[in-house]
């Protein structure tokens, strides 16, 4: 008898800590998301010119500060089985890399197998990174997919200080998902791509992407349906999708412009997010608006609740 009292009084001590550590957990928590702003003239909105709805209630935005060089993680990440024709735009890829504000950390890395090969670490010396792009090894299929290669990646990607840094993916690849089965305009519904989606939304990464035909696919239809894909996990995450029809595009440059103009342009908002269920991984839906004529602004869908401390 004293030994089941025993036990129930532990049990009932161990429901008061975990009680009162939900309830440390409850309240404003802290959140942020990266905004990037779609406009043909210059315009930098005010945190009162925007609109921020959490969840489909209204809530302020506390902040709302440009993307600095030196709080800024870009991953260039190539697929391992594209066409040996890519080798033509190295150079222009080198270049973008040697173009970056100082201070911007950069990563190369290969899709392979399911996983991604980085060439260095992150490193701020972007002469090195420039110099390790390489021909792909050009094998049909050789990433696996290239959505399971980007949720390990944005996974393994751990936040460095005490102060989150802008993260920026892009991917270089065909997008198409073999493990989805058929790539007909039925079957365009992958959950290998939203987990990719929600791992990256988790991780704070904004992904873009340059399609590229692989080795195993001749345009048409793989074309159409790994495009699809990549604008959905860039629509989803704040990104963007880059691609000139079902071929190959004639050339890189003005995609890789485009992708440093927008980094050039993204801002970080912060407000403070009441995670009433106890949990610091909530996912809240945004949606955000702003007052200022012909601006259009790009977010994540979704984003986990007390992503900064």
């Amino acid at each position: 008898m004293k030994t089941r009292n025993l036990l129930s009084y532990a049990a009932i001590l161990t429901l008061s800590l975990a009680t009162v550590a939900t309830r440390a957990q409850e309240g404003p928590t802290p959140t942020q998301f990266l905004v990037t702003l779609d406009s043909k003239s210059p315009v930098v909105p005010t945190p009162d010119s925007l609109k921020l709805s959490v969840n489909n209630k209204p809530v302020p935005i506390t902040s709302f500060q440009p993307v600095a060089a030196n709080g800024t993680q870009i991953a260039i990440l190539i697929d391992d089985g594209l066409r040996l024709s890519v080798g033509s735009e190295l150079a222009a890829l080198k270049k973008f890399v040697l173009g970056l504000p100082p201070g911007t950390e950069v990563l190369i890395g290969y899709m392979q197998h399911g996983t991604v090969v980085p060439t260095q670490p992150f490193t701020t010396d972007l002469q090195a990174a420039a110099g390790t792009f390489r021909l792909p090894i050009g094998s049909p299929g050789l990433s696996a997919s290239p959505y399971f290669c980007l949720s390990d990646f944005v996974k393994k990607w751990k936040p460095e200080g005490s102060q989150p840094k802008a993260r920026f993916v892009l991917m270089v690849t065909n997008g198409v998902d073999p493990y989805n089965g058929s790539t007909s305009i039925a079957n365009q519904d992958s959950p290998y791509v939203q987990q990719a989606v929600t791992d990256a939304q988790r991780a704070g990464v904004s992904v873009y992407s340059i399609y590229y035909g692989d080795s195993g696919f001749r345009g048409g239809r793989g074309s159409f349906s790994g495009q699809s894909y990549l604008a959905q996990i860039a629509d989803s995450t704040g990104g963007a999708s880059f691609y000139e029809g079902t071929g190959n595009p004639v050339s890189l440059v003005p995609y890789l412009t485009d992708f440093q103009h927008d980094i050039s342009e993204t801002y970080v908002a912060s407000f403070q997010a009441n995670a009433g269920s106890g949990t610091r991984q909530e996912m809240l839906r945004l949606k955000l608006s702003t007052s200022t004529p012909k601006l259009k602004l790009r977010h994540p869908d979704e984003v986990p609740a007390g992503n900064i401390e």
